[in-house]
C-alpha cells in the first residue's frame, strides 16, 4: 500500500484495514491465494467475502477449504456444515465435514458426514477410504478401551 504525504492510504478501500475491491475480487484474489499454497491469507480474505456475501455458497466452500488448508480445522467445519445446512446434496461439504471434524478429534461425529458423502459418491474412493478409517479408528477403540494402541491421523494436505 503506498501512502501520501497526509498518510492516507492510496488504495481504494473504503475503510481502514478493507481489502480493495468488491467481493467478487476478493473471492478472486482469495481463490488464487489458496491455488499458490497460502490458505491462511485466502482464509482471511474469505472470510471478509463471506461476511459481505454470507449467502454465497462457493464463497462459503472456498473459505471452509482455505480454513481446512490452514489447519483451522473447526472453523472449517462450521463453513462445510453451513453448506450442508443450506444444501444437503452437497457431497462434497459432507465429506469436508468429516474430515474437519477428524482432525478435530472427533471421530464419532466424523464417521456420519463421511457415510452420507460416500453414500451420495460411492464413486469417490477417497470418500470411502476416509469413511473406513474413520470407523477402523471407532472400532479399534471400542475393542482396546485402554488406550493402548497408538492412533493413526490423516496427513496433512
Amino acid at each position: 500500500m503506498v501512502q501520501g504525504r497526509d498518510h492516507a492510504s492510496d488504495s481504494p478501500g473504503s475503510e481502514e484495514g478493507t481489502p480493495a475491491g468488491g467481493v467478487y475480487d476478493w473471492f478472486q484474489r482469495g481463490m488464487k491465494l489458496l491455488s499458490e499454497g497460502s490458505p491462511a491469507a485466502a482464509a482471511a480474505l474469505l472470510e471478509r467475502a463471506a461476511d459481505a456475501e454470507p449467502e454465497s455458497r462457493s464463497i462459503r466452500e472456498a473459505l471452509a477449504r482455505a480454513q481446512f488448508n490452514s489447519r483451522q480445522y473447526a472453523d472449517a467445519a462450521d463453513s462445510f456444515r453451513w453448506i450442508v445446512n443450506t444444501n444437503p446434496t452437497e457431497d462434497y461439504a459432507y465429506f469436508g465435514l468429516g474430515l474437519s471434524l477428524w482432525r478435530t478429534g472427533d471421530m464419532e461425529a466424523a464417521q456420519e458426514p463421511l457415510a452420507i458423502a460416500a453414500a451420495m459418491r460411492p464413486d469417490q474412493r477417497h470418500y470411502v477410504s476416509a469413511l473406513r478409517s474413520v470407523r477402523a479408528t471407532l472400532q479399534a477403540r471400542k475393542d482396546d478401551p485402554e488406550g493402548s494402541w497408538s492412533e493413526w491421523t490423516p496427513p496433512a494436505e
